[in-house]
């Protein structure tokens, strides 16, 4: 029996349209170094499939590697909870070396979150939404960040642009 990631959920974090022809599920780590260096990869990515991508990305903090991993996650969920997910997401990633509570607060201020919804993310407010993430991740196998899946099957090929964009190609072909 082949384990699978869970389908997306209401909760789910999306860029694209309902109807993309193919999407991308991102599980990550705000901390990683390698999911730092995937962030400019998957944006190009984003760019060049247009409307036919629907990207999704899911936490998967790997607390015992990264200390301000959770709490990076922590205020993404708060972030997401003012419609700014995606400012917090990309934030986060472009100032990979300053994830401490200061700099978080500060990038808090700069997207108009109040600081009691941080301070209530931080006591665990979204704990269940980081938790279930992070399982789903664990049952469908992902071991590492970042890890990709492209319409519910793990990506294992190269993580470049054209390579990336050639396989959600060959994917959206098969659909259409």
């Amino acid at each position: 029996m082949t384990r699978g990631i869970p389908p997306l959920a209401g909760d789910d974090h999306l860029q694209g349209p309902s109807d993309a022809v193919v999407t991308l599920v991102e599980y990550g780590d705000y901390e990683c170094p390698y999911c730092g260096e995937a962030y400019p990869v998957l944006k190009a990515v984003q760019r060049a499939m247009g409307p036919d991508l629907r990207f999704v990305f899911r936490n998967f903090p790997l607390v015992d590697m990264h200390v301000h991993a959770r709490r990076a996650a922590e205020f993404a969920e708060a972030a997401a909870e003012t419609g700014a997910f995606w400012d917090a997401h990309d934030m986060l990633f472009e100032n990979q070396g300053a994830l401490d509570d200061r700099s978080l607060a500060a990038y808090g201020d700069r997207l108009g979150i109040e600081p009691a919804s941080i301070a209530a993310a931080f006591a665990g407010k979204h704990d269940s939404k980081i938790e279930r993430d992070f399982l789903g991740g664990v049952r469908g196998g992902v071991n590492g960040t970042p890890c990709l899946f492209i319409d519910g099957l793990r990506y294992e090929g190269p993580r470049d642009v054209e390579s990336l964009v050639n396989a959600l190609r060959a994917v959206a072909r098969q659909r259409l």
